[in-house]
């Protein structure tokens, strides 16, 4: 029992040393325990060959093309990642304080690609600081506790992670327009690691008052974003469930810096990681070009093919009720016309955002109609206090690039109709937001092959 307990500790504590050994040996065998897991599943699902090239940096963004009929499975790897996730960060921020010599600041970079692979090998070969003593203090007691008022502290503590926040926003959405790792993961880690940082400076607090500072840290700078009409609601409610369990992860790490740099100023430290993340997102866009992937989505159609072709063509208003998330802004199908017939007709299909246009390039009546996408509108209409906000990742950060229908004949007369869109994402961690928009292209392909169906079978009555 000693052993596990020992073990979970320095899995899971925030106070157990971690020498170069153990933090060496437990890394490696923890990454390859989630390599073979992923591997198999990965394997099984998509006949997908997962490599440990793609495993070892999400800027290769693996399997995220391969799992467009695999939702389950991708939100699966998403929760299956998270316990991982903390255990890079806590030990990689307990190594450093174990080594000579180094900030445990910079353990913070072990969740930023590019960088966390000599973040990792530094911890690995760095020895330990002889000087380091092991300790697992008890909290204070609120009202005991002597200096800044808690009050005030609380106040100061989350308006510096918010400061971070805002800083993060400026230079790497507002300045160099680009939504990547450093701001979807690094950002929040530091800002909840910040903010417990400080409220635990002068006297060691509770967990829970911790992990209430970072969390209260991540749900007042989401409020900012959508007060101050930087972002609207849709797009900040997908990204809770990346930055929200990441600010509670900093929060706890904010406890195991405060205990181990009682008397050094950190702001050099802070400031240099709040500098580095946004040169991490221009680096990663300039070394991972989106990815393109194929969403299909299928439907059976009581009506021979020869039926079902002129409603893929063009088709008119659909009527059906809006589902929820439609009326929540995303962009929804409503008609679709023709100019001309024949490879080089233009086909328009008319969303609540606005028109797609798209030239034909195969017309293969009755089998196949696939086209490129040269026009399209926003992807959503924002949902917010405000009018016409409009943020920049609503210019080409999801962009389609093809779409194809594929209309097969079933042996009872009957015909299958296959949907597919071709399109990238210039978000990153793409494997991360390609959860959400494979889902809404589902979504709007099911509302457009439904209503075909609708309309072939109805020409039958």
């Amino acid at each position: 029992m000693s052993r596990l307990s020992s073990t979970l500790s320095l899995l899971f504590g925030l106070h157990q040393r971690v020498p170069q050994l153990p933090y060496a040996v437990v890394g490696l065998t923890l990454a390859g325990f989630k390599y073979l897991v992923e591997f198999f599943l990965i394997l099984a699902a998509t006949d997908h060959f997962y490599t440990p090239l793609e495993f070892i940096s999400p800027l290769f963004s693996y399997h995220a093309a391969s799992f467009s009929d695999h939702t389950e499975l991708a939100w699966f790897i998403f929760v299956w990642t998270i316990p991982f996730v903390w255990i890079a960060l806590n030990m990689s921020v307990r190594r450093a304080v174990d080594a000579e010599g180094i900030s445990p600041w910079i353990g913070l970079l072990v969740l930023i690609p590019l960088i966390n692979l000599g973040v990792i090998g530094l911890l690995c070969f760095a020895p330990s600081d002889p000087r380091y003593q092991s300790t697992d203090p008890e909290p204070m007691d609120e009202m005991e506790e002597k200096g800044i008022r808690t009050e005030l502290l609380v106040i100061f503590s989350i308006s510096v992670g918010l400061g971070i926040g805002a800083l993060m926003i400026v230079l790497s959405v507002l300045a160099m327009e680009s939504y990547g790792t450093g701001l979807f993961i690094g950002t929040p880690v530091v800002m909840g690691a910040t903010s417990s940082y400080i409220f635990n400076s002068q006297k060691r607090r509770s967990y829970y008052a911790s992990l209430g500072i970072g969390a209260a840290t991540i749900a007042l700078g989401a409020m900012c974003l959508l007060l101050f009409a930087l972002e609207g609601a849709v797009c900040i409610v997908m990204a809770i469930p990346l930055m929200f369990p990441l600010g509670l992860f900093g929060s706890l790490i904010g406890i195991t810096i405060a205990e181990a740099t009682t008397d050094e100023n950190q702001a050099p430290y802070i400031s240099a990681l709040v500098i580095t993340l946004p040169l991490v997102a221009g680096l990663e866009t300039y070394f991972n070009a989106p990815r393109e992937t194929v969403v299909m989505t299928a439907v059976e159609i009581n009506a021979p093919p020869e039926r079902v072709w002129d409603s893929v063509i063009s088709f008119p208003e659909i009527d059906s009720p809006q589902p929820w998330y439609f009326r929540l802004g995303l962009a929804s199908p409503l008609r679709a016309h023709i100019d001309g017939q024949g490879v080089g007709a233009v086909r328009h299909c008319e969303f609540t955002t606005g028109e797609f246009v798209e030239p034909i390039t195969t017309w293969d009546r009755p089998r196949q109609l696939a086209f490129d996408v040269t026009e399209q509108p926003d992807p959503l209409v924002e949902l917010s206090p405000f009018r016409d906000i409009h943020p920049p990742h609503l210019d080409g950060y999801m962009r389609s690039n093809h779409g194809e229908f594929r209309l097969i004949q079933l042996a009872d007369g009957r015909t299958r109709l296959e949907g597919r869109t071709w399109y990238e994402i210039r978000m990153f961690p793409q494997s991360y937001w390609m959860l959400w928009s494979d889902l809404i292209v589902h979504r709007i392909h099911l509302r457009v092959l439904e209503h075909i169906r609708e309309q072939a079978e109805a020409k039958d009555t």
